[in-house]
């Protein structure tokens, strides 16, 4: 099986180099308005941003910042299949300005956005990240009644794109095969993952410093356990706030397409350092899955429960009738693509998959860089 994964340099408000209806899978972190890691990049989009937040004005500037994500949504609307699914993960901002301190809703917000588009909300996830702080409390401490709560946690907002599910023929090997295991479903289709730590990438290297300030990269489990939850393999995945790569990576280990947005080339480029380890990092996540799986089974074994099912291409029982077709992949060999790109696919058909994406500019001017990746069934030793 190959995949391929592309990368377009440039502004996500306007993703004309993609496709409409191309995409089953938005998995995302945008910019958090209201943070002030932000600000000049909010500004540098609509200059009034900033004369709001200089003006004291931080609901303009809260409503103004959206309004520059509501443009992105707009693409994603047009870029995904019907039945589509968008996960946005995004935290809400506490800020004094002008002397008042409150909670900026950026999850409410959002979800106004979807809603107001015609997507489906459904069922979102909390999931727990360390706090800036050693403190617990924000205020005037042991004293009541102004102290305030500090927030750890973020959203995973899931959408779907008209009132259907996706449809897949019958028997669709692609799909049995990317199967989760039933102790993984219990795990990761709960609304509240503790089980997972937020934190900065390690980027590295010449002008770490400057790339770690304008990096808020999440953690690699839940974009990997979101594409393993809303697609099956040889779906596309979309990130339109690309930053580090994380998703096209995660993408990667799981079997998927992938395309990203980022205006930040310095992140794109980057990604070169970290390709050399994908087929390692795969293989671990893959080994790694299926030996949690036979803890579970011993675990299982000793509390005097049994199981009805083998594993078809595993030496392991399941629990039910639709694992058994499970098969876990890896990445066997990944390169970089080179030629001009002559158009606006997504490398999501065969001939695709051979030939398309470059490393380089594109016929629109933007730069665009590409990886194409070879997987194989996870080899076991």
């Amino acid at each position: 099986m190959e995949t391929t994964h592309r990368v377009f340099v440039g502004d996500s408000r306007d993703l004309a180099a993609i496709d409409d209806a191309s995409v089953e899978l938005v998995v995302t972190s945008p910019p958090y308005p209201m943070i002030e890691m932000w600000d000049d990049l909010f500004t540098g989009l609509d200059p009034a941003i900033g004369d709001a937040l200089e003006s004291g004005d931080g609901r303009a500037a809260f409503d103004a910042m959206h309004a520059q994500l509501d443009r992105v949504w707009a693409e994603l609307e047009r870029v995904l299949v019907d039945g589509g699914i968008a996960c946005i993960n995004v935290g809400d901002a506490t800020r004094t300005i002008d002397g008042s301190f409150r909670v900026y809703p950026n999850h409410a917000r959002v979800l106004e956005a979807f809603e107001s588009r015609g997507f489906d909300p459904l069922p979102d996830v909390l999931w727990r990240k360390p706090a800036n702080s050693a403190a617990k409390f924000m205020g005037s401490g042991m004293i009541p009644p102004n102290a305030y709560v500090t927030l750890e946690h973020e959203y995973v907002l899931v959408f779907r794109k008209g009132g259907e599910s996706r449809g897949f023929e019958p028997g669709a090997d692609r799909r049995y095969e990317a199967a989760y295991f039933w102790e993984e479903r219990n795990r990761w289709f709960t609304d509240l993952w503790t089980d997972v730590q937020g934190e900065l990438q390690a980027l590295g290297g010449d002008g770490e410093g400057d790339l770690r300030d304008r990096s808020a990269a999440y953690p690699l489990e839940i974009p990997y356990r979101l594409i393993c939850m809303y697609s099956a393999y040889g779906d596309t995945v979309l990130d339109p706030f690309w930053g580090t790569g994380t998703t096209t990576l995660a993408a990667i280990c799981a079997g998927r397409h992938s395309l990203g947005s980022e205006l930040e080339e310095a992140f794109v480029e980057r990604f070169d350092d970290r390709v050399p380890a994908i087929p390692a990092l795969s293989r671990s996540i893959g080994r790694t899955r299926l030996e949690r799986h036979r803890e579970f089974v011993t675990s299982r074994l000793e509390a005097g429960k049994g199981f009805e099912y083998e594993a078809d291409y595993y030496d392991t029982p399941v629990v039910t009738k639709m694992e058994r077709g499970i098969r876990l992949r890896e990445v066997d060999a990944i390169e970089a693509l080179d030629g001009d790109s002559d158009d606006g696919n997504n490398g999501d058909s065969d001939d695709d998959n051979s030939s398309d994406g470059n490393n380089g500019d594109s016929d629109d001017g933007n730069n665009e860089y590409g990886y194409r990746a070879e997987h194989v069934p996870l080899r076991l030793e």
